[in-house]
């Protein structure tokens, strides 16, 4: 399968985030190696090496942008699946401890080939659901992207959430009970993406 290089993909996420050859070089490292599992194992739908820089990379990156300031010490990224957004986001910054909840056991096997291969030491991969890492565990921010039962995920989002869920979706999402959404921004080059930042009430 073709690839890209590493100027093209900073090309292709311009719109989204600035991208310096270095994290442009382990986004391509990334690329390399999920669209290798992807060929035997479905971890997304999306197969074009354009297509996953700017949809998956580009709109968790963008999402990376706008976690606040100061940024959070630690994030949860809920329901990860190949790593979106928690990934890219640990990569944009490597100060934020990033804990990655992914259930299913080959992309939880595909996370932790990623954290191996690209030395990360501020991940974590948790090979279960998030509801299970431990009585009590909160993270500064909960972030989550393309969840099968958004609402479902939302309530555990906001049960495990300090200080901000952050939420990649389509339009028409209401905000977890006890939060309020305080920006929804539109994200660059899509349609339907939203990133909506929810804090509490």
């Amino acid at each position: 399968m073709a690839t890209l290089t590493d100027s093209q993909i900073a090309e292709i996420i311009a719109p989204y985030t600035a991208v310096d050859s270095g994290l442009a070089g382990k986004l391509s490292v990334y690329l390399d190696l999920l669209l290798r599992w992807n060929a035997r194992t479905n971890l997304t739908a999306i197969r074009e090496p354009e297509q996953i820089v700017a949809r998956h990379f580009g709109e968790s990156l963008f999402a990376g942008s706008h976690l606040g300031h100061p940024l959070p010490p630690t994030l949860l990224d809920l329901g990860s699946g190949a790593g979106f957004p928690g990934l890219p986001i640990a990569l944009i910054h490597p100060e934020i401890g990033v804990t990655l909840a992914e259930s299913q056991n080959k992309k939880s096997t595909f996370l932790r080939e990623v954290v191996r291969t690209l030395a990360l030491q501020n991940v974590e991969v948790w090979a279960g659901r998030a509801e299970d890492l431990g009585a009590g565990r909160r993270f500064h921010t909960v972030a989550l992207r393309a969840v099968d039962n958004m609402e479902a995920a939302l309530a555990a989002a906001s049960s495990m959430a300090e200080a901000q869920i952050i939420l990649l979706a389509g339009a028409g999402v209401e905000s977890p009970e006890g939060y309020r959404f305080a920006e929804t921004i539109r994200v660059p080059r899509s349609n339907s993406s939203i990133l909506y930042r929810a804090i509490p009430k």
